[in-house]
């Protein structure tokens, strides 16, 4: 099986998406499968859309793109689509309507939680032929190996991270502990760590800042920590909850968007309302979330083999989902696809540009 997927590999710190495409195809280079990142050979069987957004920087392909490739070059490819992106998670204006023109031409979605399922079916896309397949981390880089849990007397050490500095990653949430880290009774009780990038401008007064980490730096880093808490608002799915489940650390979690899908039972669910008071019962019930968080199994493991066997079937019943497929005039999808190409070849040489004048004027100064 040959699968490609849509978006750039980036080594060292960087976002979830990245991650899974790093994970997944590990996974299936080691099943014996082939992956690419373009569609450049002529004989891919699964085309992997992650990321079809106007201004994406990482992806190597769109929905067009994948249309025109069923079209001219190969027909028996089967098209699916991962969202794991809403307007929502980010408080934009644009995602959405992107997302559902790009799921016209997928012949099977795969979305990282039943809610960003049951949101985007409730704006319109028919979820017949879907599925949720949970996000998951590295378990050879993210587990408990080597983790010392908390004894019950020292102070209780909070950690969270991020790559992305938007305030909706749970900046509400992360500045209450911050403020209560001003009362002397919670500074002698626990300290807090924030591993990742910041808002412009924005500055914690008692915790401690670390810059972003990634992978096993990442992993030794939170398992130095007894609890981990994420205020992530409308997280589709994310990663950060899952590293820190997977090196062993019980997780205070907002009721917000999928994050419950993968922490509950594993931790306390939290509002910024109750926030403080949730945070004593997690301490104090400490060693029953342990018990709990210890068999983790969201893992990049599970979650490739989901798409593999995913993979497999749609191959296995391809004429099925390409007969369902609804005919494009030749002339028109040329016209539109290489109206798209245009608009994303100059997108790509003004973010080059903006580049150029952003080291210059840093070079001034």
């Amino acid at each position: 099986m040959k699968v490609s997927i849509g978006s750039k590999v980036v080594e060292g710190p960087y976002g979830g998406g990245n991650l899974f495409v790093k994970n997944l195809s590990s996974y299936l280079l080691k099943k014996g499968n082939s992956v690419v990142y373009d569609l450049k050979d002529k004989d891919i069987d699964i085309i992997l859309i992650i990321n079809p957004l106007k201004n994406s920087e990482s992806g190597t392909f769109n929905h067009l793109d994948a249309l025109f490739y069923t079209k001219f070059v190969n027909k028996k490819s089967i098209i699916v689509q991962r969202i794991n992106e809403c307007d929502e998670r980010k408080n934009t204006n644009n995602v959405n309507t992107q997302i559902i023109q790009a799921n016209k031409f997928a012949d099977y979605t795969v979305y990282v939680s039943q809610w960003i399922s049951d949101l985007f079916n409730e704006k319109g896309l028919d979820n017949k032929d879907s599925k949720v397949i949970l996000s998951g981390s590295d378990i050879e880089i993210f587990n408990q190996k080597e983790k010392a849990y908390w004894n019950g007397k020292s102070k209780f050490k909070l950690a969270t991270h991020h790559w992305s500095a938007n305030w909706m990653k749970g900046f509400d949430s992360y500045k209450i502990i911050d403020d209560l880290l001003d009362d002397s009774i919670w500074a002698e009780k626990i300290s807090f760590t924030y591993i990742g990038n910041l808002p412009n401008n924005y500055k914690f007064r008692n915790a401690e800042v670390v810059e972003p980490l990634s992978d096993i730096d990442l992993a030794k880093k939170l398992k130095l920590f007894d609890g981990y808490i994420t205020g992530s608002i409308n997280e589709p799915s994310g990663n950060h909850h899952i590293e820190a489940m997977q090196c062993g650390l019980p997780i205070l979690f907002i009721n917000s968007g999928g994050i419950p899908e993968y922490c509950s039972g594993n931790g306390l669910v939290f509002n910024n309302d109750n926030l403080e008071e949730k945070l004593e019962i997690f301490i104090k019930n400490y060693s029953d979330y342990i018990n709990e968080v210890r068999n983790y199994s969201n893992n990049s493991d599970r979650m490739s083999k989901e798409f593999h066997e995913l993979f497999t079937h749609l191959l296995s019943e391809k004429e099925k989902f390409i007969s369902k497929r609804v005919e494009k005039n030749k002339v028109i999808l040329l016209f539109i696809y290489n109206i798209s190409k245009l608009r994303k070849t100059s997108f790509f040489y003004f973010i080059k540009f903006k580049k150029f004048l952003s080291k210059n004027f840093r070079k001034q100064k």
